[in-house]
């Protein structure tokens, strides 16, 4: 039986067709170029950071003894002054009545009718009633006023989910507004709390003597740092889910295949962020780029 050239012809072209789209059964399969890194140890500084206030606590008030008329003030507002720091020379109207000349008359009368107000404390002048010379004050009468230095402390508002952080006996390290660092302890809490913004107020007092102006603005921060070592790993291994609410790092179990392992994160920096589940092994190979859209248990190409 004769077949016809345009029917073998077309059988031909049909079978050349076929061979062409049958792809080699041994073909590999494609791989992502990917880096590694290993789990690093170490420590991550996580600050808590809250305003604080200045604020003295105790005030001493410093009075005329006598009647008796102000001879000398020897110090000014603002300044800071040291226990048994003279502040005022008073003269009694008995010795202003007998005249200068006193000592003269009786040797053993040269100090009759002198007083000389001291500080009571160390601190700062905050207030200064009387300051003229030659002015008159009654027994009693308020001279000035000293903020006890010793009783400086920042008033610290604490929102309430802190409470178990910012608890008294917690060390922080406040930072004044020209850069210096003072290491402070929290005290007992006060009763009352802000209705509006749910805060209660703590006081830091400064564990050494400070001369700061009253209302003074600072920074208050606490460290909330995991104690130990803590698993680090670079930012660019930890990859999420759109909500931000998944983590999880791809992990190399052999030469060319990489696997998805759900973690725990905790604190974080510019370039690390901490694991802290689940525990890895010493040596244990991640992924820190060509990570990002891999399936778990892809196949990956490790460029060195």
């Amino acid at each position: 039986m004769k077949i016809s050239t345009t029917v073998l012809s077309g059988l031909l072209l049909l079978s050349a067709c076929h061979n062409n789209n049958s792809a080699p059964a041994n073909e590999p399969k494609p791989r992502s170029n990917v880096q590694i890194t290993v789990i690093q140890s170490g420590n991550i500084s996580d600050n808590l950071v809250l305003s604080g206030t200045s604020v003295y606590l105790k005030r001493n008030m410093v009075t005329s003894s006598i009647a008796a008329f102000i001879t000398n003030v020897y110090v000014k507002l603002g300044d800071h002054v040291k226990k048994g720091q003279a502040l005022y020379l008073l003269e009694s109207k008995e010795r202003k009545a007998l005249g200068a000349d006193i000592s003269k008359v009786d040797p053993s009368l040269k100090g009759f009718g002198l007083i000389r107000v001291t500080a009571p404390a160390s601190g700062i002048v905050t207030t200064f009633d009387k300051q003229q010379t030659g002015e008159y004050v009654l027994e009693g009468a308020q001279l000035c006023t000293i903020a006890a230095s010793n009783d400086l402390a920042f008033q610290v508002n604490v929102p309430y989910e802190y409470t178990d952080l910012v608890k008294p006996g917690k060390k922080c390290t406040i930072t004044l507004p020209d850069g210096s660092q003072h290491t402070a302890t929290i005290t007992t809490p006060l009763a009352t709390m802000n209705v509006t913004e749910q805060t209660q107020v703590l006081l830091a007092r400064p564990d050494q003597n400070l001369f700061l102006p009253e209302n003074l603005l600072g920074k208050v921060q606490f460290n909330r740092s995991a104690p130990g070592n803590q698993q680090l790993l670079p930012k660019s291994c930890v990859l999420s889910d759109e909500l931000l609410k998944e983590f999880w790092v791809m992990k190399l179990v052999n030469d060319s295949m990489a696997v998805k392992v759900p973690v725990k994160t905790g604190s974080k920096d510019l370039r690390l962020i901490e694991i802290r589940s689940p525990k890895f092994q010493t040596g244990d190979k991640i992924l820190i780029s060509g990570n990002y859209g891999l399936a778990d248990t892809a196949l990956v190409m490790v460029n060195k």
